[in-house]
């Protein structure tokens, strides 16, 4: 009893402490960046499960003492061979070091890290203390699942905010350029902070590209065109025909608007839709809203009603025709799913081949992102979410790039803030810092049901627009395109989500991650694909063992498939041609409202 006592007072202890550090590590950054425009929900909700995470390392702590015992021990001997490694170069005798960074870990790539012994000791007794912490927590007992994944996500965005390459004095490339630079550098960096809290208003973000390098609708988003229908939620482009004839069957495009439309559109030799167009299509894209407060109470149902169903009839009246191809990409593409059941209820056939880049329909495994997905999390983002009206997308853009910490935020903040250089300029880092907000009532449906329940996949768990849906339903001919090294939509869960799918499904996999896996022209020739000509088989694993790898980009193999289902040849239509009159050039307004704007 004594014993168990002594552990639940220790253990009591330990927790008010690592609490007490949180709260002042957050009081820091607070007077270091000021109001980070972070609601007081979000902050406690932060507060809390980090605290629950030190809470759960420090019991196992006391709960395996011989565990922590043995890790201390091996801990102990790794910086013994340090001791021996530092003692051989000090008497100039050649050694191999202890740890080394991985390939990929640009951090301490310079050679300042090598060719100064002290700073060749420091990262290496951080590499070997870090990996000690990681592997310590990946260790620990009675974490499965989520639970462990977001174990290790707070440790690791500890173990790399402590990173000496972070910070002026312990990183030895810095202290150079300082020298060399008379201090310059630090100045040039402060210029650089003030310039990223102004960019930001009321949420900070390290600059990751020269955004006065881009504009869009300048040298973004240039594929020529009209908005050819608006209503709250969205714009409706139809592009400019580059050849005399074009399929008979248009082409739809739902996008995510979670980020923007010109991904698809960036640059005239990268751009999706230009191809598209150059390939004989008529091509309409939805461009979402950017919403703000007075769109709060838009709904999953909202989405689907005014962005999809409203396209279809819209691009009916702009062209006559009454069926068409559509295209769905990330969660655009869940959309259009719920659409494509929706639909198959109320026994409309407007569309007659479904497209999904990279898309979850399925979300049993979602991802990086599911560290962030249980109920605590959740019900957090809606607190601050109730009081805001909408999640900003900064702060979305922020979490994702929390996902990858090392490559997509401190190596930006060595650069910019430590060492005064300038971002480079970047058409794909300014389309991910140019982000959109996300309506309060949308966002938490999509979280609850699609994230944290998982309810699309089940026959007719969800109610949309007064129907009951079902996926399997659908049997509309569908061509699923994930990427093999996609961290948002899992590969082997989208492919989960095919199988759920009505209808012929033709499944093919492209090389690379969310976004260079899709938009990867055939002038490149990089990545690869694989295809597999057989029936759906009941795994991923299986699929793919039987694949084929194709060289080059899945956009021809994918235009073939499509062939089946475009129709006879007609002649070009010109936007506003038809009974939809243009109202603007494309891109159009929408897509030009920054995320700071619409949330006023």
């Amino acid at each position: 009893m004594f014993g168990l006592d002594f552990i639940s007072k220790t253990t009591s202890h330990l927790v008010k402490t690592f609490e007490n550090n949180v709260r002042q590590g957050q009081q820091q950054v607070e007077r270091l960046l000021g109001d980070t425009g972070m609601m007081e929900d979000t902050k406690l909700s932060t507060l809390t499960e980090v605290s629950d995470a030190y809470r759960a390392m420090a019991e196992d702590l006391l709960l395996h003492p011989l565990r922590f015992a043995s890790a201390e021990l091996t801990l102990a001997r790794k910086h013994l061979g340090l001791a021996r490694y530092t003692l051989a170069r000090l008497t100039g005798k050649p050694t191999e070091p202890v740890a080394e960074a991985a390939p990929d870990d640009r951090r301490f790539m310079a050679e300042d890290w090598h060719k100064h012994l002290p700073f060749d000791v420091l990262q290496q007794a951080y590499l070997i203390n870090s990996r000690a912490f990681l592997d310590w927590v990946s260790g620990m007992e009675g974490l499965r699942g989520p639970g462990r994944d977001q174990m290790l996500f707070y440790a690791r965005q500890l173990s790399s905010a402590l990173a000496p390459s972070n910070y002026p004095l312990t990183n030895p490339e810095v202290l150079r350029i300082t020298w060399e630079r008379k201090g310059m550098n630090l100045l040039d960096g402060a210029r650089n902070l003030v310039e990223d809290l102004r960019q930001n208003p009321n949420l900070f973000n390290v600059a990751m590209t020269d955004r006065s390098a881009f504009e869009v609708g300048g040298n973004l988003a240039t594929t020529p065109g009209k908005v050819v229908y608006q209503n709250e939620l969205m714009q409706l482009i139809q592009y400019s025909p580059t050849t005399e004839t074009v399929a008979q069957r248009p082409v739809l495009i739902v996008p995510p608007w979670i980020n923007k439309f010109y991904i698809l559109d960036l640059t005239e030799r990268n751009s999706f839709i230009r191809w598209l167009v150059d390939q004989g299509q008529t091509v309409f894209v939805v461009s979402w809203r950017n919403p703000g407060p007075a769109q709060k109470d838009k709904g999953w149902d909202d989405y689907m009603q005014l962005g999809p169903l409203a396209a279809i009839d819209a691009v009916t009246e702009a062209t006559g025709e009454q069926q068409m191809n559509a295209i769905g990409y990330c969660i655009g593409g869940t959309l259009l799913g719920t659409a494509m059941a929706w639909l198959a209820k109320k026994q409309r056939a407007p569309i007659i081949s479904t497209t999904y880049l990279t898309t979850l329909l399925d979300f049993s495994d979602p991802g990086g992102i599911g560290v962030f997905i249980n109920d605590h999390s959740i019900r957090g983002i809606e607190r601050a979410m109730e009081r805001k009206g909408y999640l900003d997308g900064r702060a979305m853009a922020f979490t994702f790039n929390l996902l990858r910490e090392n490559d997509l935020f401190w190596s930006y903040w060595t650069n910019n803030y430590l060492k005064g250089l300038k971002p480079k300029a970047f058409d794909l880092l300014y389309w991910n810092t140019d982000g959109t907000n996300l309506p309060a009532r949308m966002h938490s449906y999509y979280l609850r049901e699609m994230y944290l329940h998982n309810r699309l996949v089940e026959p007719n768990a969800l109610t949309v627009a007064g129907e009951s849906i079902d996926l399997s339903a659908v049997r509309v001919p569908s061509f699923f395109l994930s990427a093999r090294q996609d961290h948002i939509a899992k590969w082997k869960t989208t492919y989960r989500g095919a199988h759920a799918y009505g209808g012929d499904v033709r499944f093919v996999l492209s090389g690379s991650g969310h976004i260079a896996g899709v938009i990867n022209p055939p002038y490149k020739e990089k990545y690869g694909y694989w295809t597999n000509e057989q029936t759906l088989p009941g795994s991923a694993e299986a699929w793919f063992e039987g694949a084929e790898h194709q060289p080059g980009s899945w956009w021809p193999h994918w235009r073939a498939w499509l062939a089946t289902y475009e129709g006879e040849q007609v002649p070009a239509r010109q936007p506003g041609d038809g009974k939809l009159e243009a109202l603007e050039d494309a891109p159009g307004s929408y897509v030009k409202v920054k995320a700071a704007d619409a949330g006023g």
